[in-house]
């Protein structure tokens, strides 16, 4: 199947790299009209320049998807220069701690929440109005974290089983305007997110030995996933957890 985004207008957080920057050449590859946003304009021009330079279209906005304010104002650029919205991927995320949760700050699980949870839900929230107009498709990037609670990740896993939960009320409650909310738990993914679980090699060999594939995956993986959820080839699905880990939940 050949898919096909021409005329849609599509927003990826946390695009400066990784899944949300292949996800963003993913989609403009297949036509569409992409805002690549991150908290450092600098990274998401770079990426918006390879974009444009191959022939597609994109914009560059800095945005902190845990500062409500900022995220309010992207809002209102997108509507005010496009006044429609057909795809948004919540894909930025943070983890500034790693350990047992009694060795961790407080202080560190609310940042997280933030930025995995309440930014991600506001930005939605907020461009419900624009995505109702023509309809269209939420994508949540979540984690295994999410549902199995990964070691030493424990506020991590309990932000992303919160954005599962999301995904599925807001697919419930938005599904008669037209609006499709699908999550994805990725795995170990290449990226530099996640560099701490795969830079070592013996602990990388001890990790995938056990999943049916026997790797880790890449980036651009996750993005093909993105871009089936976001067009019509998926029209009927809603509310769903998708998993791309390997074989890591079986």
């Amino acid at each position: 199947m050949n898919i096909k985004l021409d005329k849609k207008v599509a927003l990826i957080t946390g695009a400066s790299k990784g899944i949300g920057e292949d996800t963003a050449q993913l989609l403009a590859k297949a036509g569409a009209e992409v805002i690549v946003v991150s908290r450092k304009l600098e990274a998401v021009e770079a990426v918006a320049e390879s974009i444009t330079k191959n022939g597609g279209k994109a914009h560059a906005k800095a945005c902190n998807v845990g500062n409500m304010e900022e995220v309010a104002e992207l809002v209102s650029w997108i509507e005010s220069k496009f006044g429609v919205l057909h795809i948004l991927v919540n894909n930025a995320a943070a983890n500034p701690v790693y350990g047992p949760v009694l060795d961790c700050d407080i202080d560190a699980f609310d940042k997280i929440m933030q930025v995995n949870v309440k930014g991600p839900m506001q930005l939605a929230r907020l461009l419900h109005p624009l995505m109702k107009k023509e309809g269209g498709s939420v994508v949540n990037i979540s984690s295994i974290g999410g549902v199995k609670p990964e070691q030493n990740l424990g506020y991590y896993s309990i932000s992303k089983a919160a954005m599962n939960m999301m995904t599925q009320v807001l697919a419930k409650e938005w599904g008669a305007d037209n609006i499709r909310v699908n999550v994805i738990c990725p795995g170990l993914i290449k990226t530099k997110f996640s560099k701490a679980l795969w830079s070592d090699e013996k602990t990388l060999q001890r990790f995938t030995k056990h999943l049916p594939l026997q790797r880790m995956g890449n980036p651009e993986e996750i993005g093909a996933m993105i871009l089936f959820l976001v067009s019509d080839a998926s029209a009927y699905s809603t509310g769903s957890v998708f998993f791309a880990d390997g074989g890591f939940t079986i």
